[in-house]
């Protein structure tokens, strides 16, 4: 039946039949098959990560570079700055970047140090605003992958870690046999049971610290940033050098305003 309703796996979704364009989606989701740890790809890898066939990934490869989002060298095809401008629109449009920004500035202020508002998206999460002050760029961290719109592994780092736990058990267990808990350092949990004490400990306590287990030499403290209905809709976070910052200096100094400015964007959001 074309009034059928398709559901996204990911977001619970529906869509009729009829209204679903299966092209567009495919085009979509070979874009987003580039990303920061594969950022070249061929035509076979591609058909690989999406499901297309190699023939008809080489057509939707040969088609999104003649719209000019990709670029190749006639083996390997990787991603132009045309993309930017989906990222850059919603940047500049969607409201919780724009009301929090001002605010995580004037905490880089206060402290020294850097903070970012970010968002789950399946098992990365992603920066949506970032604290930017010129004349503290010799003092604040600017670590791997911390820049606007970068994905990062949600298992390994503060704010994912935030945002899983206010999931139930069951969509974290679902969560973690989807995705599997990659190692990055020495310090990133990999065994499942650890994970889920550690998530229920997050959620007890309401903030996550992690430390050197997405990148070394990197500490950061995170709390979940609520909408008005209590659900959790992104994650504050602070970061910091290991050898600048104490985990107890995060906890006692920058722990308070983290959760006075989730409290205050509570009403903003």
């Amino acid at each position: 039946m074309r009034y059928d309703l398709i559901e996204n796996e990911v977001s619970g979704e529906t869509i009729k039949q009829d209204d679903y364009i299966a092209g567009l989606a495919k085009g979509l989701s070979l874009l987003e098959a580039f990303g920061v740890d594969r950022q070249k790809l061929n035509s076979t890898q591609i058909a690989k990560r999406t499901g297309l066939s190699r023939t008809a990934a080489r057509r939707y490869l040969r088609t999104l570079k003649y719209l000019g989002y990709l670029e190749t060298d006639d083996q390997y095809f990787w991603l132009t700055h045309k993309v930017l401008r989906l990222s850059s629109s919603y940047l500049s449009s969607a409201h919780l970047p724009k009301v929090v920004q001002p605010i995580l500035n004037l905490l880089s202020a206060q402290t020294s140090l850097t903070f970012s508002l970010v968002v789950l998206d399946e098992h990365e999460v992603v920066p949506i605003a970032r604290s930017y002050l010129p004349q503290h760029d010799n003092l604040r961290l600017s670590p791997y992958g911390m820049h606007l719109g970068n994905r990062l592994p949600a298992h390994a780092t503060s704010t994912g870690k935030v945002l899983l736990a206010a999931l139930n058990l069951e969509e974290q267990k679902h969560w973690v046999n989807k995705y599997s808990l990659k190692r990055l350092t020495a310090y990133t949990i990999q065994d499942e049971v650890q994970f889920y004490q550690v998530l229920a400990e997050i959620q007890k306590q309401d903030y996550c610290l992690s430390k050197e287990q997405h990148e070394l030499g990197v500490i950061a403290i995170a709390v979940p940033v609520l909408n008005a209905q209590g659900k959790a809709i992104a994650a504050l976070n602070c970061i910091a050098q290991t050898h600048r910052v104490t985990e107890e200096q995060l906890i006692q100094q920058v722990l308070p305003l983290l959760r006075n400015t989730a409290y205050e964007l509570r009403s903003m959001v």
